[in-house]
């Protein structure tokens, strides 16, 4: 019981006062640090992290893509032929032949927030949500540039 008294005066004493719930603003939003790759699902691009492998380029990044997606997922990537180079900010997809997809799609979102993702890795001073993606094809008129953002939360 003496203890309890010595703490409540103690307590008491170092000034600080209860409060309510003090509000914070908004939960951290933006892309987090490391590898991933987007992938569709009915409820818009989901990211899945690469744990154990090494990125060292964006074309691999890309064919990453082409592979099968985690179970529920899906990838409607579908190009042919394709180089992808990066500089700082900005990276350029060559397309050869005509791009399917309006630009619009969650399939070009796979390639753009997957391509901004793997160049602030390839660039660590590079933020994900600064990166620029244009797409290329040999036939028709280019696409973008398109930031990730355009395709998260739609």
């Amino acid at each position: 019981m003496g203890a309890a008294v010595v703490l409540g005066i103690v307590l008491v004493g170092c000034g600080v006062q209860p409060t309510g719930v003090i509000g914070a603003g908004e939960p951290a939003s933006g892309l987090t640090r490391g590898m991933r790759l987007y992938y569709a699902s009915a409820d818009g691009l989901r990211a899945v992290p690469l744990i154990d492998k090494e990125i060292d380029d964006l074309g691999g990044v890309l064919k990453m893509l082409g592979q099968e997606p985690p179970e529920g997922l899906i990838s409607l990537v579908h190009l042919g032929g394709y180089s992808a180079v990066g500089s700082g900010p900005r990276v350029t997809v060559s397309i050869d032949g005509l791009y399917g997809d309006s630009g619009r799609d969650q399939g070009t979102g796979q390639v753009v927030c997957t391509l901004a993702r793997a160049q602030s890795v390839l660039e660590p001073k590079v933020g994900a949500d600064d990166v620029e993606v244009t797409l290329r094809p040999s036939e028709g008129a280019a696409l973008g540039p398109y930031r990730c953002a355009d395709f998260l939360n739609r």
